[in-house]
């Protein structure tokens, strides 16, 4: 239907891959052109806008590209609203050196993003120059720019050089538009990668890639960087907190029955390894490294341990063709990584079900579950609802910690594993050489898997996908008995033309008092939906089976009911400061009763009572994904302002664009120091009298305990 209402629009259907993926490799142009007559051509920069944050993936093609927009922007976009650009500042990455052997992509965009995270680049444009850069080919620097979400910034974008024009030859681009690329970006005399100097930017970070080493991300933040031999001890603090309630010391053990075996779980077992994700499956030298790992697991004739659930997802159809045309698709499968689909699976959410077995002994010891994969988040909550910490790692470094079944080990010296007759296997045994892995690279990566894919994209689809009908005409005709899409309740009394009359917030309470790092996840989670959970409860009603509720992250396309509800703060890692207490996983306090309810009740009831709501928070709120739903769903549950120190951009834009407030505590201030339990009413006045960026605001907060404070907030 869409493609037939809308003029230069095309499906890729389910099963093609993801969509960045299916970008870098088939629909960037990086030079786009139109007929302007019978003999003229205008040939002008490609650029991109995307509803999910990790467009910026293409910049590793030197195509300007973002989703920072945020959702809402984006599909206003789609219908030909404008969308407003700040001019922003531009920080140069100045890379140099010439990374050691062994180092992955992964690696170095791990040492990245916690290295721009330092240098607070939010709402920032990043380009990267210097020698270095002709060191990494597009594979590597598309990982690199895929994260520039999780480092902060608009956009991480790469030069057009040399390395741009093999990328698209590789990939069965015609010769045609590869020397109208070249042709093009010499004429506009940016070609190539700046030396230092050439470019004036707002700011210039040096790194140094000979100094980076092999490296995981966790265990809940993708800057959150650690060396291999750090990986052991970052899960400490997590069990610390987590022993104040079990009431022990050290780490917890468990043993279980699994398929008639016995085996032990302790703290930090790999529950979950899986290679997934556009940020690494759309990298060649990742996905041969990881087939190599499992030739050389295979041949030694070890095996992951039963209790590890191991995926392979890779972000396009090339990858499988070319896994299985070298041979190494069937080591992978050996050991357990059989390909489960093309498309956003355990990053976003779509893990699956573990063993009942392991649910049980998690549930019921508290136990501390790990999970190791190739993707660009590890929020709690994120992975899996059972899941408490997650690592992000190369897919060759996933297969390595499946084969580990723990992230207690130190891999720079501990076995990875034992053979059958008891013989240690360490890393450097498993680990492929960086020949091994280029000549792999040179030999079944070609351009003819490339074309021939995305030929044959129809001949790829499920067949459910063919057999749809789909409707007729411009505009969708809702139908009220779909549990996937429902008419939402923005479309109420809607009018383009009318101005909104911004007015102040008087006798809210506070919804939420939260700390730093809330994310889209905690907001609105994508993972599936639990049967005692709001969301899960209204399905039942509406006779949907447990088994048919799919995930948050499907459903979240159309169906507001299930979002508001699920997007309620419905996340184990959700911790709310409310009255003196710490309130885990999607609940809160009702006020003046103090009656404890699930977010999405409580927020219903002071919607019953006329009550205005608001929200507390640390630092970066709302990091993560361009999520709109965390902004949408709030807007449903009535909250009408979010008081944070800092915001993340793209959610802060979202925020507006629902018209919810984002105003920012005063330096030095927070809901803790203020002395701020969340049982006040808060009036914030002063906003009929106009919006400015930056302008203070004074609210006030009353309490039987703290009695009536004034503070200022921009």
């Amino acid at each position: 239907m869409a493609q037939n209402a809308f003029r230069n629009f095309r499906v890729f259907p389910p099963g093609t891959g993801i969509i960045h993926q299916v970008h870098l490799e088939h629909i960037a142009r990086v030079v786009m052109t139109e007929d302007l007559g019978p003999s003229e051509r205008l040939a002008y920069f490609d650029t991109v806008v995307g509803m999910d944050s990790h467009t910026t993936m293409i910049n590793g093609l030197g195509v300007v590209g973002w989703g920072g927009v945020g959702g809402v922007e984006a599909e206003a976009a789609l219908l030909g609203q404008p969308i407003a650009v700040l001019p922003p500042q531009v920080v140069g990455v100045h890379l140099y050196g010439k990374p050691r052997p062994g180092v992955t992509a992964t690696d170095i965009v791990l040492y990245v993003t916690e290295t721009l995270r330092k240098y607070n680049v939010v709402d920032k444009f990043v380009e990267f120059f210097g020698e270095g850069v002709k060191e990494l080919p597009v594979p590597d620097r598309a990982t690199i720019a895929n994260m520039a979400p999780e480092y902060g910034a608009t956009t991480g974008l790469f030069p057009v050089d040399e390395q741009t024009l093999a990328y698209l030859r590789l990939t069965g681009r015609d010769e045609w538009l590869i020397s109208l690329v070249e042709r093009y970006f010499m004429e506009q005399g940016v070609f190539g990668s700046p030396k230092e100097g050439d470019v004036e930017y707002s700011q210039v970070i040096n790194i140094d890639l000979s100094a980076i080493e092999p490296s995981l991300a966790g265990p809940s933040l993708p800057w959150q960087r650690r060396s291999l031999s750090d990986v052991p001890k970052s899960l400490e603090p997590v069990i610390e907190d987590r022993n104040k309630k079990r009431n022990i010391s050290g780490r917890k053990k468990v043993v279980i029955e699994l398929d008639g075996k016995k085996v032990e779980l302790e703290d930090g077992f790999v529950a979950i390894a899986a290679i997934t994700s556009c940020t690494n499956t759309s990298n060649p030298y990742l996905l041969m490294a990881a087939g190599l790992v499992a030739k050389k697991a295979v041949e030694l004739g070890v095996l992951p341990p039963p209790y590890v659930k191991t995926v392979l997802a890779p972000g396009s159809r090339v990858v499988e063709e070319y896994l299985r045309r070298s041979g190494l698709l069937q080591y992978l499968e050996k050991i357990g990584f059989y390909i489960t689909g093309f498309g956003c699976m355990v990053c976003i959410g779509n893990t699956g079900p573990l063993p009942e077995p392991i649910v049980k002994a998690i549930r019921e010891n508290d136990l501390i579950a790990s999970s190791v994969l190739s993707g660009n988040r590890n929020f709690e909550g994120r992975i899996h609802p059972d899941v408490r910490a997650n690592y992000l790692a190369s897919p060759p470094m996933v297969v390595v910690y499946a084969l580990a079944g723990t992230i207690n080990k130190d891999l720079t010296k501990e076995p990875v594993t034992y053979t059958n007759d008891g013989k240690p296997v360490y890393l450097k045994d498993l680990w492929p050489s960086d020949d091994e892995v280029r000549s792999y690279v040179e030999r079944y990566v070609t351009p003819d898997e490339f074309t021939e894919k995305y030929t044959k994209i129809g001949d790829l689809v499920p067949d459910e996908w063919n057999t749809l009908k789909a409707p007729s005409g411009d505009l969708y005709q809702w139908n009220p008995k779909n549990t996937y899409i429902r008419r939402p309740p923005f479309f109420d009394d809607f009018d383009p033309d009318r101005l909104v009359e911004v007015k102040d917030i008087v006798g809210a309470r506070a919804l939420l008092v939260l700390g730093d790092n809330i994310t889209t996840d905690h907001i609105s989670p994508a993972s599936s939906i639990p049967a005692d959970s709001p969301a899960g409860k209204y399905l039942l009603s509406l006779g949907v089976k447990p088994s048919d509720f799919n995930t948050f992250g499907t459903r979240r396309g159309g169906n507001w009911e299930v979002m508001v509800r699920g997007g309620a703060f419905w996340n184990k890692g959700v911790r709310n400061k409310m009255g003196g207490k710490v309130i885990e996983g999607g609940y809160t306090i009702h006020w003046p009763d103090g009656q404890l309810m699930t977010v999405f009740d409580a927020a219903m009831r002071y919607k019953d009572e006329h009550v205005p709501l608001i929200i507390l928070a640390g630092q970066t709120y709302g990091a993560g994904s361009s999520r709109d739903w965390a902004a949408k769903g709030p807007k449903l549950l009535g909250i009408k302002a979010v008081i944070a120190k800092s915001f993340e951009r793209i959610h802060r834009s979202n925020l507006v664009e629902m018209g919810i407030l984002p105003l920012q505590f005063m330096e030095g201030e927070d809901a803790d120091k203020l002395g701020i339990t969340g049982d006040e009413t808060f009036d914030i006045v002063g906003l009929s009298q106009g919006l400015k960026l930056g302008r203070p605001w004074t609210w006030s907060s009353t309490s039987p305990m703290v009695g009536l404070l004034r503070r200022s907030c921009s």
